[in-house]
């Protein structure tokens, strides 16, 4: 069977099960095929999945059975969310989403950050060439206050939450670091490369960060936290790369000791705290 069909009855049951209904003037506007195809593929799906839709004569529009049974799709709530939230956020058009009825929904908006095309086409390029390539630089070192010229050997992205770095051999100081997108303003030739990804020990090693809840909140309140992040036993092991824990332990409020904030906005902490802190100092970062 042709992806396209695939893909078109994952559609169909995207809506059966997200929305309860789905006609034929959907999959022509999702996918631009013809009615007589979109009838084709309802009565493909039908035959696929027998007694999992009816047809409702009064909406005009097949509508989930109640003896509904998912067949094409592996249904995830964060998938269906990071819909909502790519049309919340203006990065996807809502046509462009397999939701059909959006429900009202906002998000806690950061600036965008401004990253030049062209930059990232020649760092990306660098990047499956394993070359180097020189960049026009503005960093906020104390002894470096103008942008400069240097050379990096990206091998690889971060990103913490907010804004996006390529992960880089420095040929200036010589060790690997994160350059922001943003702080590129010009990217110049491509040269030999220095050292490698595969050098980057920061980069392909991890750490297990075991996190768990706010020793303040009551018993009920530990069991709803540690369903909420999906912790098994009250506890919950978060591998992270070396070159991304300060990042992470950041995000999630972590960087200082989570125990002597209040439990009331500060729901988790890290319970492998010395560890952790050895950790950071090992990836050349301290609390």
């Amino acid at each position: 069977m042709r992806w396209g069909v695939e893909q078109r009855l994952e559609f169909i049951e995207f809506r059966l099960f997200w929305e309860g209904s789905i006609n034929r003037a959907d999959i022509k506007q999702c996918f631009g095929v013809s009615i007589p195809q979109a009838s084709k593929d309802l009565t493909l799906y039908q035959e696929r999945a027998p007694g999992n839709m009816d047809y409702d004569n009064r909406s005009k529009c097949y509508v989930a059975a109640d003896k509904f049974v998912l067949r094409f799709l592996d249904p995830d709530p964060y998938v269906y969310l990071a819909q909502l939230r790519s049309v919340a956020e203006g990065t996807v058009p809502a046509h462009d989403s397999w939701i059909a009825t959006l429900p009202s929904a906002d998000i806690a908006l950061t600036p965008a950050r401004d990253i030049e095309i062209e930059v990232l086409r020649r760092v990306l390029d660098a990047v499956r060439e394993s070359a180097s390539v020189d960049i026009f630089y503005q960093s906020m070192n104390r002894s470096r206050p103008d942008p400069i010229w240097r050379r990096i050997t990206p091998h690889g992205f971060g990103y913490d939450g907010f804004r996006w770095h390529a992960r880089a051999y420095c040929h200036l100081e010589y060790r690997f670091k994160d350059f922001l997108l943003p702080r590129i303003l010009e990217v110049g030739g491509k040269e030999t490369p220095g050292a490698t990804g595969e050098q980057d020990w920061h980069w392909n090693n991890y750490f297990d960060v075991i996190v768990g809840p706010h020793p303040d909140l009551t018993e009920s309140q530990k069991k709803v936290v540690a369903k909420d992040y999906g912790f098994d036993h009250g506890n919950g092991i978060l591998s992270v790369r070396y070159a991304m824990l300060f990042y992470v332990l950041k995000r999630l409020g972590l960087l200082g000791d989570a125990t002597k904030q209040s439990a009331r906005t500060q729901h988790i902490v890290t319970v492998n705290r010395k560890e952790t802190e050895a950790a950071l100092e090992k990836a050349e970062l301290q609390l």
